[in-house]
């Protein structure tokens, strides 16, 4: 292990998919390969494989955002993603089929079915959980995730009939549907308590692609469920829409819009472009996340693969992810059957047709979010996710990492804090970061071994509530110390001190170094992040990078 100190005085992953990515800039070839997570190997409290332990916690790595054959835009069955979820070494994943009226009619029922005979089959490797990509009203879309139990389709179609914006025409960003998304989620809440639900999540997914989601609305969700609504999709899936010609030549993500009509007007035209990946909201260093976590909120980021897939022939033009209803009355048999009237499309098996990667990779292809539970659970992974205990990669920049702020010279839990957590000091103690990096030793997806080329840390004030709900920016958040790590391997360990003089956190980002730029809001507060990407032009697999949870330090 290489320790740096520094102190402040202040399953199915088909070869053509592969050949694809090789032809679109990566170079070498081989299959997936991946390491799933740091630490010593233990049995699992399943029977499955085993997962890794670090410090009380098993590693467990997922995906929130996942389609089916049950979203009209999407084929897979539910257990072919599975399947292709354990193959990309994922342990967790959350099906996230679309609200709309074929799906309210005529899909709740039967996707319940498919999900339960899927954790059957997968039980001892996967974790899989129901869920809907819901429309929120007067906003985009978000991940509901539901922790298992007998009255999942129950509560499933009573929140897609009386409060998905397609289902009860809500989209526009109209106060009265800001409205009803109060309502909608405080019924979440209700149901929770009332235990019909044992456990839900709320994430806003791609929350800058459309710049809808204001930053009031954003406070609003939470403040109206805080134990719900927990954070958003910091980076978004369909990263692979990104891939230069032959592939879609497209922004990373989809990001390649512009402000529409309800479009939240303090957004800077950048936020409709990912940066490095990543959601402008969560990549600018002292930007809206950071604002978020200068008030005190527990905030958390995720990444997903918003997992899309469409087959060759199935229809005469490429599926475009933003329709939500173009292909939904093209017949897909000869009986002149629809999604439309079905609620379902048939899955791209047994036909003979190419099934094409359109713009996300593979569930753990690319996009990973991994979690410390306590166990490998259901409530397990929720509990963790709402705890924080989670950082995010692209293409397995790294393999584990391990965040913990402590009193310097001090033994103890009450000591040492770790992501999502707090660590309460006395004014002037002095405090330390320690950061345990493990590096990639196998190629990735795309048959390239990523190197970490540098690892920067983050530090902000907590101030408390703002009295602007729109505020967009945290100005006392900056990069205040960053490593060189190229050439480095195995496992690396970094320390950062500084004196505890007022509320604040501190969070963690790393990437290969291969694109970056002056932040948003200048050099001096991040002098090489992320740089904005540019549709048509950037190799996502030429530009990786991971991002941790902050950890919280309240001073007393």
């Amino acid at each position: 292990m290489n320790d740096r100190t520094t102190t402040d005085p202040a399953g199915s992953l088909e070869a053509s998919r592969r050949g694809f990515l090789l032809g679109a800039g990566a170079v070498g070839a081989a299959g997936l390969t991946t390491v799933a997570g740091a630490g010593t190997a233990v049995a699992s409290t399943r029977p499955g494989r085993p997962r890794s332990r670090r410090r009380g916690y098993v590693w467990l790595a997922g995906d929130h955002h996942l389609h089916s054959q049950y979203s009209n835009d999407a084929m897979y069955r539910i257990d072919d993603q599975a399947a292709r979820a354990v193959a990309g070494g994922l342990d967790w994943i959350v099906i996230t089929d679309h609200g709309n009226q074929p799906f309210a009619a005529h899909s709740v029922a039967p996707q319940h079915r498919d999900i339960v005979a899927a954790r059957e089959r997968h039980g001892d490797d996967l974790l899989i959980f129901n869920g809907l990509e819901w429309n929120i009203p007067g906003g985009e879309h978000t991940t509901f995730m539901m922790a298992p139990g007998a009255r999942e389709p129950e509560v499933l179609q009573e929140l897609v009939d009386t409060y998905d914006a397609r289902v009860v025409d809500a989209r526009d960003g109209t106060p009265e549907n800001e409205a009803l998304a109060i309502a909608a989620l405080e019924h979440i809440a209700a149901t929770v308590r009332s235990g019909r639900l044992a456990d839900a999540l709320v994430l806003p997914n791609h929350p800058a692609r459309k710049g809808i989601d204001s930053p009031a609305e954003l406070r609003a969700w939470q403040d109206a469920a805080p134990d719900i609504v927990i954070g958003f999709e910091g980076a978004p899936g369909h990263q692979a829409a990104g891939l230069p010609e032959p592939g879609m030549a497209r922004g990373r993500g989809l990001y390649d819009s512009s402000p529409g009509r309800y479009s939240f007007p303090g957004y800077p035209e950048e936020s409709y472009r990912t940066w490095g990946g990543f959601d402008w909201m969560t990549a600018t260093v002292g930007g809206l996340w950071d604002c978020l976590l200068s008030e005190g909120r527990r905030w958390w980021i995720t990444t997903t693969s918003d997992g899309h897939q469409g087959c060759g022939d199935w229809v005469k033009n490429p599926v475009d992810p933003l329709n939500q209803t173009g292909y939904d009355n093209i017949p897909y048999n000869d009986d002149g059957d629809t999604f439309g009237t079905t609620g379902v499309y048939p899955p791209p098996v047994g036909a003979g047709r190419p099934v094409t990667e359109y713009s996300s990779f593979p569930p753990g292809a690319y996009n990973k979010t991994w979690v410390g539970a306590e166990d490998f659970s259901h409530r397990a992974v929720m509990e963790a996710m709402r705890a924080g205990r989670m950082w995010v990669s692209f293409g397995d920049l790294i393999t584990g990492l391990d965040v913990r702020l402590r009193a310097k010279g001090r033994r103890g839990p009450r000591h040492s804090a770790t992501l999502g957590g707090e660590l309460v000091v006395r004014a002037g103690t002095r405090v330390e970061l320690t950061v345990t990096i493990d590096l990639a030793e196998s190629v990735n997806y795309a048959g390239l071994l990523p190197e970490l080329a540098r690892v920067d840390v983050v530090r902000g004030r907590v101030t408390g509530p703002s009295g602007d709900p729109d505020a967009l920016y945290a100005p006392d958040t900056r990069v205040v110390r960053s490593w060189d790590t190229t050439g480095e391997s195995g496992s690396v360990e970094l320390t950062y001190s500084f004196v505890a003089e007022h509320d604040g956190y501190v969070r963690v980002r790393g990437t290969d170094g291969k694109r970056s730029q002056p932040g948003f809001l200048g050099a001096h507060i991040d002098p090489a992040g992320p740089a904005m990407d540019v549709p048509g032009e950037v190799n996502p697999w030429e530009d990786l990078w991971f991002y941790s949870n902050p950890i919280f330090l309240r001073v007393v």
